[in-house]
């Protein structure tokens, strides 16, 4: 059975893991080694569940303790060329990323050995502001897991590997007229909305439409904004639209918010 954590989902950190008793894998590095490792052991599990980790961009909250894991544990660290040559030369990762250094270009697949079996692990391009982005499409055992974690707008190729998972991470960071009416200045405001910044909660709900087949079983609403939008918010809007697109027939989507700074719980996922 694959089983699914995040440590952390939002502006402040961003860290998940996803495996099963045969091995897995942690995407992106923004919680600390130390309070992953005291979540992991909460589940009786240790450091050794994962073996790898995948990076999604160079963002401070999804990198910041990436060198910790670095110096500490010497896992492969996988990410776009791109991606490691900024991590060169980034202050937290300068010096200790190199010897991690596993490059998976854009739209290859890799096969990543984990303790008792392959992950088939393959990265798509999204739109968001930073060195460069990718989601990630991992296959354990057949279970297909894909994560995008900062989502500027949904493109073609990101719906299409989303239409191939038994279970989604997907971005649904803002309320449209919070973030309108809120604290932040336009300026900040025009990059979140602007295709290369965050997608709100009716741009996740309307990327679910496409995206909805009768495989899809698990979907995590991820990266929710603290001050322009309310689990409440993001998980009504997805819930109507896959409501009104499962057939009477299917089995109902299972959907979930991820907490912001805390973990969530272990998940079993299941075909």
């Amino acid at each position: 059975m694959v089983r699914f954590m995040s440590f952390k989902s939002g502006s402040s950190g961003n860290c998940y893991y996803i495996g099963s008793e045969k091995g897995g894998l942690l995407v992106d590095a923004g919680a600390s080694l130390r309070g992953v490792k005291k979540t992991l052991a909460e589940n009786g599990l240790s450091l050794d569940c994962f073996s790898a980790i995948l990076v999604t961009h160079d963002h401070f909250d999804h990198v910041h303790n990436l060198g910790s894991f670095c110096k500490k544990l010497l896992r492969p660290v996988y990410a776009t060329p791109r991606v490691h040559a900024a991590l060169a030369r980034y202050p937290l990762t300068c010096g200790v990323i190199n010897p991690c250094r596993k490059d998976i270009p854009v739209g290859e697949t890799v096969e990543i050995p984990l303790e008792g079996m392959t992950a088939i692990v393959r990265c798509f391009s999204v739109p968001h502001d930073a060195t460069e982005t990718v989601g990630y499409s991992i296959d354990l055992d057949g279970f297909r897991f894909v994560i995008m974690t900062d989502v500027g707008r949904m493109t073609e190729e990101a719906v299409d590997y989303a239409s191939k998972a038994h279970a989604l991470v997907i971005e649904s960071n803002y309320d449209a007229d919070m973030l309108a009416s809120g604290p932040y200045p336009l300026e900040l405001q025009d990059r979140i909305r602007d295709g290369h910044g965050h997608m709100s909660n009716d741009e996740c709900a309307e990327a679910l439409r496409r995206i909805y087949h009768e495989g899809l079983r698990n979907v995590f609403l991820c990266h929710l904004s603290e001050n322009n939008n309310t689990p409440e918010l993001a998980f009504a809007a997805s819930r109507a639209v896959l409501d009104e697109v499962t057939p009477d027939e299917a089995p109902k989507v299972a959907l979930r918010c991820l907490p912001r700074t805390y973990p969530s719980q272990i998940i079993n996922l299941e075909i």
